[in-house]
């Protein structure tokens, strides 16, 4: 674990929010909007005060009374002290409008003059609380708040719900906190109404705890800390909060396998039961604590010979949930484990670790152990610890191999062999192979601070370069540095040129340099005998020249591929297996490359490789996306953006992914709100690559949306960077046909159609089939806008069947939706009937909404034909079918705007075809088409 020097406690947090709570929040809220009542419930620490405090600030200000309670364990024995405190200041304002058996009953409860109880004024204490939050009501809607629900005293229990169960359609709602393990909160619900809807707040995920740490001011904890705090606090927000808090006030942060601080308040907190332990007992649970997975035979092996008492002891006092006939030993929640570890003193701590190093079977497990137990260097304990991080590197675990590491960095003398620096840096990098960014960062620049070998120092600037990922403008200045450093040594200048061939493409936004870099950096690595190297290169260099539509890059791609390779390499999100990915999709081969992400991804999750599989669960979403399978690449991308947020790495590409597929699948606001913040984070890291991207997944949601002229705006900027970066492939976004139905729909016909001209001759000398046949979906659109509709209905419908044979399933539904637009009558009925099965069939909602819509719009009006066109037009030989169907219109005095909408065009495209009619009928305006159609149909 590692904590930046510089992270400090906030001196003031900011305001609290309901923070990964949104969906129980919004069920709550509805429940209060409609009149009901609301009873939060879950284990202490979960943040039901928090969730309460919203709900009451929201639904305070709509109601007339607030009634507020808040009992605490220490009173609940004192009876009506609850009643009190919810009406004990609004009594004066109730007691006259009570009888007075009620009011003399009620009075004596609330203020102690009298000896009332219950069991005496039962009747009349319980009708005097009703009475009295009924007259409260009178006068508007009544909100009572309690919250430690379980702290009530069982007489103001008893009256709140004899209350509750009576009030019926009165306005007074009832919002509640309640205390809870597992779903016991049957009981608390006979103090609320009827109709109360329980709420259960459960454990918070990794991403929304670090969203609460953030909101809280905690933001300097690495990603791995938070990890640490997530895992030991069971997704607790207080107990979350109050490790960071100790964390911020602890002068040394903990070191590699050693466990959180744990602050005095938790401490209390959760081992106010340890006192009734025996100190056999205790001890017991100290090794239970140290231990991994601990079991009772392992309790055993290590030397506690009544493990079996001991823990069933500890479980009856709530420390352990064991169950009788499981062999592990789990604490009943992870704090008690690390409290109890923490209150422990470091010899007692060695020893439980020393007792492990020979009890556990595990190898891993044992030189951990042995790490935890010895102080100071030590070779043999060193030897052991990077002979098992080699192992859990092996098994796929590359975050306990950094942690090991890390130790055997600690134990090794400053001048054994591999050094503490070489250990330090494996550790980096198998923090970077898991996902902890920061972590390998960190780790780096405490090396650099140190090593003087220019190999350790190259090795620890490349890390720093690498956690930078699609940021690389902020690390722009180290390159200088890392040259300098490598000398004329050719294996480590191929490091360091393998990594300038990324920034060529990302700070510069310059392919033909990346390409140079790339092979100059192949080529050092094949001197210098690095295959690894030379692989990464030779892939990245055949990544680049498929994007730049080079012809050279099927034999790039092939060289990669060559023999000997390197295991490292074959399934690297940056190896050849996934260039050969990107060459297949780009290429239509959408089986292929299904098979070939899939294995990647299926290989990369065996070896833990957590950088990668962020990578290819976005290759696979991008497969199923194009196969019209929205609603798996939904999950898919969702899953990747779930991931790539937790660890800070393709955050960009995942959104811009999962844009594209809520775009098609999900929700167009989640589609336009991803896109945005890409483009935003795009463009704040200089990434030029990726702002495209970005771009085109907004322009595309704009376009879904109906808003066609910003998809123009967000398409044409697009055009522009990708023409600078000298992207040539339009199979790598496939933005084009997109651009120029927009176009279309802007009116813009002239540059549609040259942007379908410039990119066919791409496509064409590429070979990209699914490409051509999307331009020929959006010439379609062209031509049916400039009244060519038998070329129009033909075009459209050779695109959709050669879409439907290459797979697209989704490209092939918009063809048929297309077909659907331009047809009319009941052919075009039975042509939207067809584009919604198909879309159905594709799970593409917000398409399928678009389709049912059209539908109804054309069953609410009748578009009319050529054939049923006004006996004054059908003698117009002159005009196009276009024209002929506007024409018709203007004389039934349709606007521009109500024709766009019943022919399916924009009020630009109506615009631009009355003035073709105009010039062939030799007229001036639209009177004037009414009138001609009058004298042709007089005898």
């Amino acid at each position: 674990m590692t904590v930046r020097r510089d992270f400090k406690e906030p001196a003031r947090c900011r305001p609290d929010q309901v923070i990964g709570r949104e969906e129980l929040f919004s069920a709550a809220r509805e429940q209060l909007g409609r009149g009901g009542s609301v009873l939060l419930h879950g284990p202490a620490g979960i943040g039901k005060s928090t969730v309460l405090r919203a709900l009451a600030t929201e639904y305070g200000r709509a109601a007339r009374t607030v009634l507020r309670c808040s009992p605490t364990e220490s009173e609940s024995h004192l009876p009506f002290l609850a009643l009190a405190d919810l009406l004990g200041l609004v009594l004066d304002e109730v007691s006259d409008r009570l009888p007075a058996a009620q009011r003399t009953a009620l009075e004596a409860a609330l203020t102690g003059r009298g000896e009332s109880t219950l069991q005496r004024d039962g009747l009349a204490l319980r009708l005097a609380v009703l009475s009295a939050l009924r007259a409260l009501a009178e006068t508007g809607p009544v909100l009572i708040v309690a919250d430690d629900l379980q702290w009530l005293d069982p007489a103001s229990a008893e009256l709140l719900g004899f209350a509750a169960r009576r009030l019926g359609d009165t306005p007074v709602r009832m919002l509640c906190a309640v205390r809870t393990e597992d779903q016991e909160y049957d009981r608390h619900l006979r103090a609320a109404p009827p109709d109360t809807l329980a709420v259960r707040l459960g454990p918070l995920t990794r991403a929304q705890m670090s969203a609460l740490l953030d909101n809280r001011g905690f933001t300097g904890l690495p990603r791995s800390t938070v990890r640490d705090i997530h895992r030991t606090s069971g997704g607790n927000a207080l107990f979350a909060l109050e490790l960071s808090r100790a964390l911020a006030e602890n002068p040394t942060p903990p070191r590699a396998g050693e466990p959180l601080p744990v602050p005095t308040s938790l401490r209390a907190l959760v081992l106010n039961r340890l006192e009734m332990l025996s100190e056999e007992a205790r001890r017991t649970l100290l090794v239970a604590s140290a231990g991994a997975r601990p079991t009772l035979a392992l309790l055993h092996a290590a030397g506690r010979a009544d493990a079996e008492a001991e823990t069933a002891q500890a479980a009856e006092l709530g420390l352990l949930a064991t169950e009788p006939e499981e062999p592990a030993v789990r604490f009943a929640h992870p704090m008690v484990s690390a409290a109890l570890y923490a209150e422990a003193p470091a010899q007692e701590r060695r020893a439980a670790h020393a007792a492990l190093s020979t009890a556990a079977s595990d190898p891993i497990e044992r030189a951990r152990h042995l790490a935890l137990a010895t102080s100071g260097t030590d070779p043999e304990v060193a030897a052991r610890l990077a002979e098992a991080a080699a192992l859990a590197r092996d098994r796929g675990a590359p975050s306990v191999a950094a942690q090991l590491s890390l130790l055997a960095a600690r134990h090794t003398p400053p001048d054994g062999r591999p050094s503490p620096e070489v250990l330090r840096l494996d550790a980096a990098e198998d923090a970077i192979t898991a996902g902890e960014l920061d972590l390998a960062r960190d780790i780096a620049r405490e090396v650099l601070n140190r090593a003087t070998v220019p190999a350790d120092r190259v090795r620890a600037w490349i890390i720093v370069i690498d956690t930078a990922g699609h940021a690389m403008t902020e690390v722009d200045a180290i390159f200088p540095q890392a040259l300098a450093d490598a000398g004329d040594d050719p294996r480590l200048l191929a490091l360091v040129h393998y990594q300038l061939t990324w920034r060529a493409v990302l700070v510069k936004g310059d392919f033909d340099e990346a390409r140079e870099e790339a092979a100059y950096a192949a080529a050092l690595a094949a001197r210098a005998d690095d295959r690894y190297t030379e692989l990464m290169a030779l892939a990245f260099q055949a990544q680049i020249e498929t994007l730049m539509g080079h012809p050279d890059a099927p034999a790039t791609i092939r060289r990669a591929l060559e023999e000997p390779q390197d295991a490292r390499v074959a399934c690297h999100h940056n190896g050849a297996g996934y260039s050969r990915f990107r060459w297949l999709i780009m290429s239509d081969q959408l089986p292929e490359a299904r098979a070939a992400v899939t294995a990647l991804l299926r290989e990369v999750r065996r070896h833990g490789w957590v950088e990668s599989e962020v990578h290819f669960l976005r290759g696979v979403a991008e497969t199923e996306l194009h196969s019209g399978h929205c609603g798996r690449a939904l999950d898919l991308a969702r899953e990747s953006l779930r991931l790539a947020r937790d660890t800070g790495i393709g955050e960009v590409a995942s959104a811009v992914l999962t844009s594209l597929a809520e775009a098609a699948g999900g929700e167009l606001d989640r589609a336009l709100a991803l896109a945005r913040e890409a483009v935003e984070h795009a463009e704040r890291d200089g990434d030029q690559m990726y702002t495209s991207r970005a771009l085109a997944a907004l322009g595309h949601a704009q376009l879904v949306a109906g808003d066609a002229a910003a998809a123009v705006r967000s398409l044409r900027r697009v055009r522009e960077i990708e023409q600078s970066l000298g992207i040539t492939d339009p199979a790598r976004g496939r933005w084009h046909g997109d651009l120029a139905e927009a176009l279309v729909r802007s009116g813009e016909l002239a540059e549609a159609q040259d942007v379908i001209a410039v990119t066919r001759e791409q496509a064409l000398r590429l070979d990209r089939e699914c490409v051509l046949a999307v331009l020929d979906r959006a010439e379609a659109l062209v031509r049916a806008a400039r009244g060519e509709q038998d070329a129009a209905l033909a075009q459209v419908t050779s695109a959709q069947d050669r879409l439907a044979a290459l797979g697209y399933g989704l490209e092939e539904a918009r063809a048929a939706f297309a077909l659907a637009q331009l047809r009319t009558g009941a052919a075009g009925q039975a042509a939207h009937d067809e584009a919604a099965r198909l879309f159905r069939r594709c799970r593409a909602l917000p398409w399928l909404r678009q389709v049912e819509s059209a539908a109804q719009t054309r069953r609410a009006r009748a578009v009319p034909t050529p054939a049923s066109a006004p006996d004054g037009l059908d003698g117009l030989d002159g005009l196009a079918s276009m024209e002929r169907q506007v024409a018709a219109l203007v004389m039934e005095g349709a606007t521009n705007r109500e024709i766009a909408t019943r022919l399916f065009i924009s009020v630009k495209t109506v615009e631009a075809t009355l003035t073709r009619v105009y010039r062939k009928l030799g007229i001036r305006s639209r009177v004037d088409i009414v009138r001609l159609a009058a004298a042709r149909r007089t005898p």
